[in-house]
Order: C-alpha cells, then structure tokens, then sequence
C-alpha cells in the first residue's frame, strides 16, 4: 500500500504541475475576456435562478438545477479541502482558490450553455446533455465524448463519494469515539478491537438514505437538494461569520498575509503559518479550486441541461453563479476563518494539524456550538455532494451503456459508500485530483473550441433579451 500511495501521489503532483495550472487558469482568463467579463452578470444569474422560464422544457426548475448542481460543488472541498490548501500550499492558496473561483465563473457559463444548447431528449421526454453530447454534436468527435464519459463516471466515485463518505466517517468517528469509549468499558473494549466497526456504521447508514433517493431519478436527487442546499450553506455562513467577528482584530493580518504569501516567496508567517513559495501555493490553490467550485470539469453542465429553459444562455447565467456562491463566497469565508485563525491561536498551527483537523481546531473557538456547526456542516455538504454526483455517473454512463447499466451503477454507488470509510483518507484525496484533472481535459477542448459559439449565443441573447430560443431539441432513443 504505500508504494502505491507513493505512486499515486507521485502522478498526481506530476498531473497538477505548471501545464494543468496553466491550461485551467488560462481557459477561466480565455474565457472571461471573450465573454466580455460574463461575472457581471452573476446578479442578473441570480435573479434567473428564483424565477422561471414559463412553457420551457425540461426535467427540473432552473433553481433544482442549480442547487443540485451547488449539492456537489459545495461539499468537503469548501471545508476540508480549503484547510489541506492551507496546510500544503500556505496561506497564499486562499488568494489563489478565491481567484480561480472569480475568473472561473466564465468556464462554467460557457461549458453549461454548451450543454443546454446541444442537450437531446429521450423518447420518454428525458432531458440529456453535458460535455460528452457537444463533443459529439458540436465537434463531431464522439471518441472524445466517450473518454469524458468514462472519466466522469469514474470521478464520481472519488470526488463524488468516497473523499465525501470518508469525510462524513472522521467526523463521526472523532465526535462519537470518544464519547463511547468513556461510557463503559465494553464500547472502549469494542472499539479497541474492531476500530472500522463506527466507519462501517457510517458507511451501512449513508448507504441506505442513498438509495431511497437516488432510485428516484433526478427528480427525487433535486427536491431534496432544493430543501437541503440553503440550509446547509446559510448554517455555515452563520458559523463563519461568528468566528470572523471573533477574530475580527486579526482580520486586517489575515489579508496581508494571503496576499503576500500568495506572490512572494514567504519562509515564515505569524501564528504558525509558513510560506511555501509561490508554485506551491497556487497549484494548491488552484487545485483545490477546481475541486471546490468544479469550474472547468463538465460536471454541474450535465443537470444545466436537464432544466427547464427555452435558452442556453439564461440557464448558463443560473449555473455559473454556483461557482460564485462556492468559492467567491464560502470557500473564502473558510480560508478567512482558518487563517486569521491560525495568526490569532498558537495551539492552532499547520505544523501540528492536517487540513481537517485545521477547521476543527478553528470552529472549536466557539463555545458550545462551534463543534455542532463544523460536524453538521460536513455532513450536510458531504452527504449533498454525494447525491449530486451520483446523477452526473449515472448520465455519463447512459450515454456509454443507456439505461440498461443505471441499476447496476446505482448498486455499485451503494457499495463504494459502504467500504469508502474505511479506506486511508490521503490516498482518496490524490486519486480524486487526479481524475479531476483528466476528466476537466475533454470539457476544456470542447469550451476552447466552441467558444466562437458561446460568444455568438452570449451577444444575441443580450441584445435581445425577450427573444427565446426555440431550436427544437433532438429525440434520441432509449
């Protein structure tokens, strides 16, 4: 095991190098520049998402896609994921999270309009779509709709479930651990002996809520990420902004130090933080970005194209505020409560904590409830996460095998939420980035290479904003 770990880790660092940084910051700038700087329309994005486009086609609401989609984006990355950042690439990866999330906002706008605009619908009304049909249909290169589909499939089972169950696992193992071995002798002795018997538990219990909901099909997956998302990001802003106010003399450090650390070559930071040089702390950064917001790896697009909208560009606008609430909101509101954390607490420091263990330390600040928070927090955005994933797997594996393979995928998602928390938590993290990476290399050359389309749909949809689209949507078969 840890030569494979070794191994594993080795190719992910190799993957994560100069050109994968420059290939997704650069199509997130790219991007930006041809949309004439699209983020000024995320409040218009949001607007869209709480109304509907009437007579429109499709399987959910525009504000069920959106939130599914945000079910999986705002996940552990937003918690755990911003604290390992920290903890590997210094305080400076926030700046570097925070910025990939900003100038990601056009990569998802134009990866879900390309979605919506080349999506199909099955003979029993369906809707289809994502990265994999605008390859095949707005590029002719069905080869490369295949690979996409067999990568996603396969990163929905890392980003998807095992890094979120595994996560759901510690947190329940380090709450409820110790608690029972100091309520008699027999639970310490118990656990003593089988140390997976909680991990296991965990596994058995999300397992089973899974599957009475992802056997409904997207419609059951999205009314219950419609209740689910908004109360789970509003309770951990709410816990964020309490520990804000409480690190508030801090704050004004806490900026200086992200900033600085992120363009210089800082060797040593107040309160415990060190410098890791400017690499480090953007392929950190940038990393765990993509992994938060997604932004660039054609995975929210894939529930884009199943709203209900007449227009490609008005779901797109909806879609692309996900990355907005993701990484410009929660995932600094995280890297703002760790750091000015770490500078205001010597007990909390990033060379005797790992990245969880960073939040853990950081929410501890606040009596009583700061616990109760950060464990309700992961569980929520892990367990969201889960489902939202689940739907991504499925649509990439109907468009390789149909319908037939949903009930067997579904069952091994099942299977891999049951054994995944008893699995090294380190080694899923890095074969999760790595598929991220291989998965995003498909999305992006479609993006790049219709983005001539993205541009043509964006001008005329702007310049006529009462007009619709009513290009009729293909009907493939079953």
């Amino acid at each position: 095991m840890p030569l494979i770990s070794t191994l594993i880790e080795t190719f992910n660092n190799y993957l994560w190098g100069a050109p994968m940084i420059l290939l997704l910051l650069g199509t997130h700038i790219y991007l930006t520049i041809r949309t004439g700087f699209i983020q000024r329309k995320t409040f218009t994005g949001i607007r869209f998402s709480v109304t509907r486009d009437p007579d429109s086609q499709g399987d959910i609401s525009q504000f069920a896609a959106l939130t599914t989609a945000l079910a999986s984006t705002i996940g552990t990355g937003n918690i755990i994921g911003v604290g390992t950042a920290i903890a590997l690439g210094g305080p400076g990866a926030v700046l570097w999270c925070w910025l990939t999330g900003v100038f990601g906002i056009a990569t998802k706008y134009s990866e879900s309009l390309i979605a919506v605009k080349y999506r199909v619908k099955t003979k029993d009304g369906t809707m289809l779509g994502g990265a994999m049909y605008a390859l095949e249909r707005g590029l002719n290169m069905k080869w490369l709709g295949k690979i996409f589909a067999v990568l996603g499939a396969l990163t929905a089972f890392g980003i998807g479930c095992g890094v979120q169950v595994n996560a759901i696992s510690s947190i329940v193992n380090s709450s409820l651990a110790p608690v029972l071995s100091g309520a008699s002798e027999k639970a310490s002795g118990l656990l003593n002996t089988y140390p997976w018997i909680i991990s296991l538990a965990v596994g058995l219990i999300v397992g089973a809520v899974t599957c009475l909901v992802i056997f409904g099909g997207v419609k059951s997956i999205a009314r219950v990420c419609e209740r689910l998302v908004p109360f789970m990001a509003f309770f951990y802003v709410v816990g964020c902004v309490a520990i804000l106010i409480f690190n508030r003399a801090y704050l004004s450090e806490t900026f200086s130090v992200i900033f600085r650390s992120a363009f210089t070559e800082v060797k040593s930071i107040a309160g415990g933080l060190v410098g890791t040089g400017i690499m480090m702390s953007a392929r950190y950064g940038i990393a765990r970005g993509l992994f938060s917001n997604e932004s660039g790896m054609g995975s929210a697009p894939i529930v884009a194209a199943a709203a209900q909208t007449r227009n490609p560009v008005r779901q797109a606008l909806v879609s692309a505020t996900g990355t907005f609430w993701d990484t410009v909101v929660v995932c600094l509101m995280t890297g703002l409560v760790l750091v000015s954390s770490i500078i205001g607490n010597d007990a909390i420091s990033v060379a005797t904590l790992e990245g969880g263990e960073l939040t853990s330390a950081a929410f501890s600040q606040i009596p009583y409830i700061g616990q109760p928070i950060l464990i309700v927090g992961i569980i929520t955005f892990a367990y969201s996460t889960i489902l939202g994933w689940s739907y991504y797997g499925e649509r990439c594996l109907e468009y390789l095998a149909g319908k037939g393979g949903l009930i067997p995928y579904r069952v091994a998602w099942i299977l891999v939420l049951i054994i995944a928390p008893v699995i090294q938590l380190e080694l899923v993290w890095s074969i999760a980035d790595i598929l991220n990476a291989l998965m995003a290399i498909p999305n992006l050359i479609a993006v790049l290479l219709l983005s001539n389309v993205v541009v043509k749909e964006t001008r005329h949809y702007l310049n006529h904003l009462d007009e619709r689209d009513e290009t009729p949507i293909p009907v493939i078969r079953d």
